[in-house]
């Protein structure tokens, strides 16, 4: 019996690099920064309080889809599988769906690696038969699974990747992410890809939901520059910066900036950075699809059979599609 899910961690905090990469952003004509790094501790948790929000229609959407449809879902699923979770937070999506999906196997991948280990050692104490393990790592450039996985050869591979998260990349990265996604799960018959994808709506639905009446959304963002701080010592000050979230109509993308609300200067040891009032910081983007064109997105990256589940407003839509 399973009473303490395996971790790997293959991602290091390679504080060289990651400060690099930070401050490169930085120094840039217009500045900008990756989304991966709203999600430390606190932002992992601020994003939690985002999903609860009035507003933020997503995973109450997605989570009526798979209410609705999970049995559904379940039959296209290979029995005994290994369900592979990407930028799994606190894993509660896959959870509710153990009882119906059955996995052999769950495997939970995130980058906010200390916030993973307490999330699956908790789900780990209520399901001690299920073999769990926690990957600390960052797919957001290339996703390549650990050997010390040991991922048994006869066992089909589902990936499991809701909540949207592939909006944060734009079409041509996301084609490049989903044929890695593909051949990670191809490698034994009947895997495939189960994956949330945000749809084009109304510039009002999706502003709002990203620019909340309550703030969360801008602590959130905000909560990035303290990261900056912790990671590339920098001496951004909060009080200097305003959240902004707007709609990119031609480009069919929410956007996220952080707003100089003075002209100011940010320090960093070897270096600084003049920010004029009202220049931004490009922290994130959300990219919204059709249905007909994500669908041909996934063609393109070797699925097939692909199957769509939305709400009745077709907000939001989960897709099955086979490797």
């Amino acid at each position: 019996m399973t009473t303490t899910p395996q971790f790997i961690q293959i991602y290091q905090a390679q504080a060289e690099h990651i400060r690099e990469e930070l401050l490169s952003g930085l120094r840039a004509t217009k500045a900008h920064a990756s989304p991966k790094y709203l999600y430390n501790e606190l932002g992992s948790k601020l994003f939690e309080a985002i999903t609860c929000i009035p507003e933020y229609y997503p995973t109450r959407t997605e989570v009526r889809i798979f209410d609705e449809h999970a049995h559904d879902m379940a039959k296209q699923l290979p029995q005994g599988c290994v369900l592979i979770d990407l930028g799994a937070g606190n894993c509660e999506k896959a959870v509710r769906l153990f009882p119906v999906f059955q996995p052999a196997r769950y495997v939970a991948v995130d980058i906010s690696v200390d916030f993973l280990k307490v999330a699956l050692e908790r789900w780990q104490r209520q399901f001690p038969t299920l073999e769990m393990t926690g990957v600390g790592m960052d797919f957001s450039s290339r996703l390549i699974l650990p050997a010390d996985l040991a991922l048994k050869p006869t066992q089909a591979r589902v990936m499991f990747y809701p909540g949207s998260s592939i909006g944060n990349f734009t079409p041509e990265e996301a084609l490049l992410f989903l044929k890695q996604v593909q051949s990670a799960c191809s490698v034994v018959d009947g895997g495939g890809l189960l994956i949330g994808v945000d749809l084009v709506k109304s510039k009002g639905v999706l502003e709002a939901a990203y620019d909340d009446a309550l703030g969360i959304t801008a602590a959130f963002n905000r909560n990035m520059l303290l990261h900056f701080n912790t990671l590339a010592g920098t001496n951004f000050k909060l009080e200097d910066w305003k959240h902004i979230g707007l709609y990119n109509t031609e480009l069919n993308r929410i956007e996220m900036h952080l707003e100089a609300l003075r002209d100011l200067t940010v320090t960093w040891e070897g270096g600084e950075r003049h920010f004029t009032e009202g220049e931004r910081i490009h922290t994130e983007n959300s990219y919204k699809w059709t249905l007909k064109g994500f669908e041909e997105l996934l063609k393109q990256a070797g699925f097939s059979a692909c199957k769509a589940y939305t709400d009745t407003e077709q907000k939001f839509a989960v897709f099955w599609a086979k490797a």
